[in-house]
């Protein structure tokens, strides 16, 4: 005998045989409901005074018998057969009301996220006859946004509702629209910031913008972008299940394909929101390693992009499966072997051991290089910043060069010197390396360590600020906590507010004046001199080049 579900506790055994009779009986497959069921369904109900339903598939059968209390039901796991971007469960809900109500929030909340092909719930009148019918079903995308449309029946026999061919020309929009969104190749996101105890409204407001363009520069289309306020992290989906619940709903208005956190995830909390959601779930993290692996360019850095999402993909290696373990191989073999999560760890383990070995070598030949360079006693100036500050330009504008420049983040990833000629045939390197980002993952700056080893020989740090960015404070407070953690505090800075043509006159000048900085723009190229007199004050003082000279180069 098939099982009853739901809350069965203080049921009589002659109640529980009666819904396990429901079993035996069969609807038409155009019909939401029959007379003969509805009657046998509120009869039950009356009897027990708690709701009492039936998942129907689309032949008619019933799949399941669920009892609930007077108010709601609690679903069985239906498993997820069928149900995708573009199809629905092949099933639909058919349960009793006892107060008269039409379709609640928790109706529509599993009519959408089980993406049932139709939900109905049938009145229950006082002499335990059905009255008044109310169903909701999905409806294809539409500008309103609506995702499902509410229907009622003054009776069970004046339902013309056609169940399966509404649910089958419900599938065949959804899959022209999938088809639609293919076209462009763009993942569709929504973006999750959060704020709380360790987070005003105000910083966590600037960072999920700062997520925007971030999501733009790795080539994802972004739908919308929510903020949640929330003392402290759910520990098992981050925003709360309530919360999460409203953005799974939200997702399927927009046809999401993404939902981007602007913050860490714990491997735990990536596979619950992913398990509850089906939808691909990243993390900031994440979404910065996929634009630095997109970025990469050189042996280097492709080394260094790979290692780091090793290391990210090292502890979120779960067991898929409960499938036994390998047999040892080999005469006298003894017990189970590996089981396949162990063999991908061992494998991760190995390959981040052999990167690191590589990149160490690589460490060591540009040391070989900067001891070379610093053989013939050239300056090293460094341009560190905030990523998008404007550090590629500036350098294109002092030394003529063409590196790429792009108004995006992350736009270039490998370090790039050049020679930077003053009169009197002297010279200075300077360099441009990756730039900064508040909460830069760690796995990422471990990996780029050796490339940052560059600022350890340099003479002096140009410190490009986007003067024109309003959270340029927060960009350079992040600067330089990134560079205490590399243990170059030390090191002589010069800020440089760069972008000054972007703001009103004197403005850039004004802040530049408050912190001891120059005011440029890379662009126009106004404010090169000053900061070539800047330079030369600071690495020339012992009269190596005069300012004379510098004022003639610029």
């Amino acid at each position: 005998m098939k099982e009853v579900f739901g809350n069965t506790l203080g049921l009589k055994p002659s109640q529980l045989e009666a819904l396990r009779r429901t079993y035996r009986r069969r609807v038409d497959a155009e019909a939401i409901v029959s007379p003969e069921l509805a009657r046998h369904l509120t009869e039950l109900s009356r009897e027990t005074h708690r709701q009492v339903g039936v998942f129907l598939d689309r032949k008619g059968d019933v799949e399941a018998v669920i009892v609930g209390d007077a108010r709601k039901l609690d679903l069985p796991d239906v498993g997820r057969a069928r149900a995708g971007e573009s199809r629905l469960r092949g099933l639909r809900l058919v349960h009793t009301h006892l107060h008269g109500e039409p379709i609640t929030r928790d109706d529509h909340t599993d009519l959408a996220l089980l993406r049932l092909d139709l939900v109905a719930a049938v009145e229950v009148m006082e002499d335990g006859l059905p009255g008044r019918v109310h169903f909701a079903h999905l409806v294809p995308e539409n500008e309103t946004g609506a995702l499902w449309k509410d229907e009622a029946a003054p009776t069970v026999h004046d339902l013309d509702w056609p169940a399966l061919s509404s649910a089958l020309a419900l599938e065949e929009s959804f899959a022209r629209a999938r088809a639609l969104r293919r076209t462009g190749g763009r993942e569709r996101a929504i973006l999750v910031g959060w704020g709380g105890k360790r987070r005003t409204r105000a910083e966590a407001e600037g960072s999920l913008e700062e997520l925007k363009e971030l999501a733009r520069t790795a080539g994802v289309e972004v739908l919308d972008a929510t903020l949640q306020m929330r003392r402290d992290p759910d520990p098992r989906y981050f925003i709360g299940e309530g919360k999460l619940q409203e953005l799974l709903l939200h997702s399927m208005q927009l046809m999401a394909s993404m939902i981007v956190f602007d913050a860490d995830l714990s491997p735990s909390q990536a596979r619950h929101i992913a398990e509850a959601t089906s939808l691909k779930i990243l993390d900031r993290t994440q979404l910065i390693l996929d634009i630095f692996a997109q970025r990469a360019q050189s042996a280097d850095g492709k080394l260094q992009v790979e290692l780091a999402q090793l290391k990210y993909l090292y502890p979120r290696l779960v067991r898929r499966d409960d499938s036994l373990s390998r047999l040892a191989g080999g005469i006298g073999g003894r017990g189970p072997g590996e089981t396949k999560l162990e063999i991908d760890r061992r494998r991760v383990r190995d390959r981040i051991t052999a990167l690191e070995r590589r990149i160490a070598s690589l460490s060591q030949n540009r040391g070989l290089r900067r001891k070379q360079r610093n053989e013939r006693a050239l300056p090293v100036l460094s341009i560190v910043g905030y990523t998008n500050a404007g550090k590629s330009t500036l350098l294109n504008a002092l030394t003529a060069s063409e590196v790429l420049v792009e108004d995006k983040l992350f736009a270039t990833l490998d370090p790039t010197s050049r020679r930077l000629r003053f009169p009197r045939d002297r010279e200075v390197i300077i360099t441009d390396t990756v730039g900064f980002i508040r909460d830069l993952p760690e796995d990422l700056v471990d990996a780029f360590r050796a490339t940052l080893e560059e600022l350890d020989d340099a003479d002096l740090l140009l410190h490009v600020v986007d003067a024109a960015d309003p959270r340029h404070d927060q960009q350079i407070r992040a600067v330089e906590a990134i560079l205490r953690d590399l243990g170059l505090d030390g090191k002589r800075r010069l800020l440089v507010f760069n972008k000054a043509d972007r703001l009103p006159p004197g403005e850039a000048e004004a802040l530049a004046h408050a912190r001891d900085g120059v005011a440029v723009s890379a662009v126009t190229r106004d404010g090169l001199p000053e900061l070539l007199r800047r330079c030369d004050r600071i690495l020339f003082s012992d009269g190596r080049v005069s300012v004379q000279d510098v004022e003639a180069s610029g």
